[in-house]
């Protein structure tokens, strides 16, 4: 059925019935709010790291990772490591969403303000971003699957045999050196770059799978709640770990078995003896060179400013019993991620092997993969890989869900509709968070391609960065300046950007804003390995046929030989500057922009700064930092030129920030606040600047063995990843 084997549809029922009845289990548990939404916060260590990593891993994870490395080489794995510089941090930030004791990441900023609106608005946006984060997901999932249940050409319709060919046409003109191309033929790729023809069609429609996922997450997460959603993540997060491994033995077996000439020859021989050299480039790969290394550290640091300030982070950290285990487990379940990550890359070069030439949409990297290695042995792995997608979308979904949840039903939904008893609130909250997931849904199926949207939502929670950070750390901050940085930073970066095309519509076909980089062709030098051999003997042989039509140019290219030195130029695709997305050809020839602008480029050329002239890399980390810093700069300003917000309730905010949760139950948390609020003076020992206006606290011995062991493992990361690259090189 659809290309399954009978063992794969068995495993995938087993699989669901299991999580449903999970779901079931705990839907019996729950009593109140707090049990449905944060799973009475009972939850220790082991439970939070696999917590952790299935909220922070979704399907897009390995099969965005797959697809850049295939495309890109090494340099690709950056696509998803970049947030290991950051997962340090998050020992130190973990510890305040749980000393927080709230249950929606809305509720810090009533408190805070003392704002029921501040609360309500961050319900709605964040619950948007989530909603885009979550159809990621869906789109990487969907893509695999689909690449899995593959048609048969004897089936393809007229059209998708049209498509077929002007993709395998877009692949050959890729594969060439650039300066091999004619003019008609690089005025072709160009063409075909913006057309991004597909080349595998599936039997499996793609909107009903999604709408499949959707009905089993909303049977176990809506049913159970968070502590079913926790539960099942356990169980997801050893399929994840499963997904991460089992294709590379496969895939291993496989390049031994056709490429091996010795018995004890390892596959990584194998890839470094076949592979261009360009493909083992960890950073600067000519083919990725956008990933610069400032480009890299400020994606880290925008990422990990505005991560904490994401709903979904102060649920996970929430839930936990304490704040050792909230810290320990969060820090734990982003490492390990951290590492499947590598692996993920592993697939990617190993396909690269493989299926070069057999593959010319790399989304679907991951799903041919799984069906080539694993499909042939009918013993059920298809279904375990499946099993894997799903459960790696899954456990993120009903995280996401439980969060929106919350968000939606205590910031929005009982400000609206007070005084009702505990079950009317949770019949609510599940009504909420299946609306939630429908949404996502019907989301998913507008986007086309995996990581189109990744960006956007690493940058989205800026938003609320600077009311987040300032909130926390600095006293003098307060509700007008939190207000100013809010509502001008979505209005300046997201509202007016996505709304004016539509009001102008003539703002798409500007010349000025359709401008693009303009990229220098890159040259590179590099030792001939068998795959660049083959690859000049098919230029040789391409020019040899263009010159006897006398439409070859230049000279003949030098044949190359195993060992030799020889350089090849790459030809960087032009990118558009002031749009998130590439621009649509439309029917008369002419480019349509698409997605939303970027007015801080677009005020920064008309001032003079001729971005067309700098690298793309340049002037999306520049985009980046003044999404950063505008906010943070806005609300200190405005908060300067304001009345202080010196209430008592504030004030008790920062007294309970100042406690520590131990772990020891909630009656004696409740004496720990108590002692505290009693004796202000007393709570100062914990600041490191007490006479001042901002709230850093001391660093006890915990936090800085923790620190600096996280600080030891980015660097065991980044050892792994270069020891895994390189050897056999």
């Amino acid at each position: 059925m659809f290309g399954l084997d009978l063992m794969d549809i068995i495993v995938i029922g087993i699989y669901f019935s299991v999580v449903i009845a999970i779901g079931i289990w705990a839907s019996r548990r729950i009593k109140s709010q707090e049990d449905y939404l944060l799973g009475g916060r009972r939850f220790g260590k082991l439970i939070q790291t696999f917590a952790s990593f299935g909220q922070a891993t979704s399907a897009d994870g390995p099969v965005g990772v797959a697809t850049t490395t295939f495309k890109n080489g090494a340099a690709g794995i950056w696509s998803a490591l970049l947030m290991v510089f950051s997962t340090p941090l998050f020992w130190i930030t973990s510890p305040w969403h749980r000393r927080m004791r709230i249950i929606t990441m809305g509720d810090f900023y009533e408190e805070r303000y003392r704002s029921k609106k501040m609360a309500a608005t961050y319900a709605i946006i964040g619950a948007i971003g989530m909603m885009g984060l979550l159809s990621v997901g869906y789109t990487a999932m969907n893509k695999t699957i689909m690449a899995i249940t593959p048609k048969l050409e004897k089936d393809y319709t007229p059209e998708e045999k049209q498509e077929r060919a002007l993709a395998l046409e877009l692949s050959q003109l890729e594969t060439k050196d650039y300066v091999m191309l004619n003019d008609s033929e690089k005025t072709r790729l160009e063409e075909l770059r913006l057309r991004k023809p597909e080349s595998i069609f599936s039997y499996v429609d793609e909107s009903i799978l999604v709408w499949i996922i959707c009905l089993i997450v909303l049977v176990y997460a809506v049913m159970g709640g968070l502590e079913a959603a926790f539960y099942t993540d356990m169980l997801q997060g050893l399929f994840i770990i499963i997904l991460s491994f089992i294709l590379i033995p496969f895939a291993w077996w496989k390049i031994k078995a056709i490429y091996g000439t010795a018995a004890d020859e390892s596959a990584l021989n194998i890839l470094h003896d076949k592979l261009p050299q360009s493909f083992f480039e960890i950073f600067g790969a000519p083919t990725l060179i956008d990933f610069t290394w400032y480009f890299i550290l400020t994606a880290s640091l925008v990422a990990g400013i505005t991560v904490v300030t994401q709903p979904n982070q102060l649920v996970t950290n929430a839930a936990a019993k304490d704040e050792y285990s909230a810290r320990f487990g969060f820090v734990t379940g982003g490492f390990i991620k951290r590492f499947c990550t590598i692996m993920w890359g592993m697939v990617g070069l190993s396909a690269v092997l493989l299926y070069t030439g057999k593959v010319q949409n790399p989304d679907l990297v991951w799903g041919i993969t799984t069906h080539d290695l694993l499909g042939s042995l009918n013993i059920g792995l298809v279904g375990i890989m499946i099993v894997s997608m799903m459960a790696a979308l899954m456990s993120t979904a009903s995280a996401l869900m439980l969060t929106v949840s919350g968000l939606l039903l205590h910031n929005v939904y009982k400000p609206l509709f007070p005084y009702k008893n505990e079950n009317h609130y949770v019949c609510a909250g599940r009504i909420l968070g299946g609306l939630f997931l429908i949404g996502s849904t019907i989301i998913s199926i507008q986007f086309d391609s995996i990581l189109e949207i990744l960006k956007f939502i690493w940058e989205f929670f800026v938003i609320f960065a600077a009311a987040f950070w300032l909130g926390l750390k600095w006293r003098r901050a307060n509700r007008q300046g939190a207000w100013a940085s809010m509502l001008v930073t979505v209005s300046i970066f997201y509202l007016i950007p996505v709304v004016l095309p539509y009001l102008w519509p003539s703002l798409k076909q500007n010349e000025k804003l359709l401008l693009r980089t303009l990229p220098e062709p890159v040259v590179r030098t590099y030792v001939a390995r068998e795959m660049d051999v083959a690859e000049r003997a098919k230029e040789i042989e391409d020019w040899i046929l263009r010159s006897t039509k006398g439409e070859a140019t230049g000279v003949c290219p030098d044949a190359l030989t195993k060992g030799k030195k020889f350089s090849k130029t790459f030809d960087l695709p032009s990118k558009p500057i002031f749009w998130s997305k590439e621009p649509a050809l439309n029917n008369d020839g002419t480019l349509e922009a698409r997605g939303y602008c970027f007015p801080e480029l677009i005020v920064l050329q008309a001032l003079g700064a001729e971005l067309q002239f700098k690298p793309y890399a340049f002037n999306e980390t520049l985009r980046m930092l003044i999404r950063l810093i505008f906010p943070f700069l806005l609300m200190i300003i405005v908060s300067l030129f304001t009345a202080p917000q010196a209430d008592e309730k504030t004030q008790r905010f920062f007294l309970k920030m100042r406690t520590r949760v131990r772990g020891l139950g909630r009656d004696i948390d409740a004496q720990d606040l108590e002692k505290t609020y009693a004796d202000p003076e007393k709570s100062k020992e914990v600041l490191l600047f007490p006479n001042t206006s901002l709230e850093i606290y001391k660093w006890n011995n915990q936090d800085f063995a923790g620190f600096l062991i996280a600080l030891g493992v980015v660097f065991i990361v980044l050892a792994t990843l270069f020891a895994t690259v390189k050897i056999g090189g």
